[in-house]
């Protein structure tokens, strides 16, 4: 997944969310509104995340060092990781907080018109974001479904903005619906309704986001296809007979980390080995690109010991 399509889509994003946050903050000061209230921090929240997000991405780009030789790519897990936190702490439990509190001592609506207006503003706005966001996923989903998408990106940035983007539309029409029932009724606790629903609705896309973002900080191997063409890149059928066994590892987005141990002729000169292991090497990185660090080792293979023993290919999880 391209880190300038991410971008595209952070960018939009934060645009949006700081227009809109500020637009429902002015609804709220007129009407006093809780969803309105709600949906400002949800909107500030947001374009906080959305920075967060890029200040990842830049952190990112930073040039191994001796303490971190494997660089810095990880950032972006982390960073998205935090976008989690701010989403269930400062968005869905303020949310509770407040609609619990307007429940409990509800009020009139004033001067309706004012969080009517920005809500319908704030939906136009968040769907230019979220049509930006699927236009730049689908450059690089494929023939996934979006769950799978969401749950197998190893770039962090799209799935986070489009469950946020997501959530904050939904958010909106909950916030619309509250506001309606409120003016319909003439009851507020429609309004604090309302407010509930939107911070139970941020505090699931926050615990979806923090379950994804861990596994990706736990280290995931690469995906299905690329564990394949990295197999086919290894063997040439000569000298380099059979991969004995292979982990990949995503130290980044867009850096694979690859080790293998492969099986050789028991006759081959260690320059023929290491001609093997060199040429191997540059078809990985054909055929895969973002397997940037690789390390192989030659073996000499036997099937006896194999059936007699433990299994070396295997891997971890198999029984």
């Amino acid at each position: 997944m391209s880190a300038s399509g991410g971008t595209k889509a952070i960018v939009a994003a934060l645009g949006a969310n700081l227009a809109i946050a500020v637009a429902k903050f002015v609804a709220f000061i007129f009407s006093g509104s809780s969803s309105m209230l709600a949906e400002s921090v949800h909107s500030l929240a947001d374009s906080g995340n959305q920075g967060l997000l890029l200040l990842g991405g830049k952190k990112a780009q930073r040039e191994a060092t001796p303490q971190h030789p494997f660089g810095y790519g990880r950032e972006r897990y982390i960073y998205a990781f935090l976008v989690s936190i701010v989403l269930f702490s400062v968005g869905g439990m303020f949310a509770i907080y407040e609609g619990y509190e307007k429940i409990k001592h509800p009020h009139e609506l004033e001067h309706w018109y004012w969080p009517v207006g920005v809500l319908v503003f704030a939906i136009i706005a968040e769907g230019f974001s979220f049509r930006t966001a699927i236009k730049e996923s689908n450059q690089t989903r494929g023939k996934l479904t979006w769950t799978q998408f969401v749950r197998r990106a190893k770039a962090p940035e799209l799935p986070v903005v489009l469950l946020e983007d997501l959530g904050a539309l939904v958010g909106l029409i909950l916030a619309l619906g509250g506001v309606g029932l409120a003016l319909a009724t003439g009851d507020g606790v429609w309004d604090g309704v309302g407010t509930l629903c939107i911070g139970v609705l941020l505090i699931i896309i926050a615990i979806v986001l923090a379950a994804e973002t861990k596994s990706l900080l736990l280290g995931e191997a690469a995906g299905t296809d690329e564990v394949r063409k990295i197999e086919q890149a290894l063997v040439d059928g000569e000298t380099v007979t059979k991969v004995i066994h292979m982990r990949t590892l995503h130290l980044g987005p867009e850096e694979l980390l690859v080790a293998a141990k492969v099986a050789v002729q028991h006759d081959d000169t260690a320059a023929e080995v290491a001609s093997a292991i060199n040429a191997a090497e540059e078809r990985i990185r054909a055929a895969v690109p973002i397997a940037r660090v690789i390390y192989l080792e030659p073996d000499i293979f036997s099937e006896s010991a194999a059936a007699a023993g433990t299994n070396p290919a295997k891997s971890p999880g198999d029984h």
